[in-house]
């Protein structure tokens, strides 16, 4: 049965809604992609296996995002990351398995750089770190860069619906985030995903974040034909798979 959303109100006043399941740890945290909600096919997945198997499991969106207060196009990257690391502060008790796919390994990056005592492990699903540099503003055309210095915002094609809007405050705090230039340490059990057919997100970043990261325990692997979405049975049965891997890990088991 669909529990009802709760919801926490930051020390900046945003209210972040948010689905938790009490259970054995480590737990789980599920974090979103970019303009995604915790009702997508992977977060309530990821819950009904928690539930299935006595796992404490937390989902929320970012501020902007799916039920929390906020537009979407006055938030930025680093106040998300925020967002995350408040609730998991809030909401959990001891070192946490971040799920993040997309946006949201990059934003499990964050938390792990800012807050690793309460990181027991992480997955990344397609993870996208440093995509608003990277990505949207290398992909962007001199006439767009001067549109966006204009008037604050462009609109990007999407193919998951309406364009989208894509803000100089994104851009500009983006830079501010960027966990790939400088040194990124992760020592806990880290599992990368990552699709062969993704058209989002190169599998050149993956490589580049497996080369990039510090840890005695990080593993990626690319499932052939998979895309961004990474939602299909086999996707997701490897998601809990992986989070299996961490678990056993932690516990000396592999």
């Amino acid at each position: 049965m669909m529990q009802e959303t709760q919801f926490l109100i930051t020390s900046t006043g945003r209210k972040i809604a948010y689905h938790k399941t009490d259970g054995a740890g480590p737990a789980v945290v599920f974090l979103g992609g970019f303009k995604s909600d915790m009702g997508g096919t992977k977060a309530v997945y990821l819950e009904e296996w928690a539930r299935k198997n006595g796992r404490a499991f937390l989902r929320f969106d970012y501020s902007g995002h799916g039920e929390s207060s906020g537009e979407f196009t006055d938030g930025c990257i680093g106040e998300w990351a925020a967002d995350a690391m408040e609730t998991i502060a809030s909401l959990t008790t001891g070192p946490q398995i971040l799920v993040g796919s997309s946006m949201g390994g990059w934003i499990s990056l964050l938390v792990a750089k800012h807050m690793h005592e309460q990181v027991a492990g992480l997955v990344g699903i397609a993870a996208a770190p440093d995509f608003t540099q990277d990505s949207m503003w290398a992909g962007m055309d001199d006439a767009q860069r001067a549109d966006l210095e204009t008037n604050g915002v462009i609109y990007l094609p999407s193919d998951y619906g309406e364009p989208y809007a894509i803000t100089k405050k994104l851009i500009t705090d983006g830079r501010d985030q960027l966990v790939l230039r400088d040194a990124l340490n992760l020592p806990f059990p880290v599992r990368l995903l990552h699709g062969t057919a993704d058209e989002d997100v190169s599998m050149d970043v993956a490589l580049r974040l497996l080369e990039h990261a510090n840890g005695d325990d990080i593993r990626l692997q690319f499932i052939k034909g998979a895309d961004h979405r990474f939602s299909d049975d086999t996707c997701l049965r490897l998601i809990h798979k992986s989070i299996h891997s961490i678990t056993a890990a932690i516990s000396g088991e592999e």
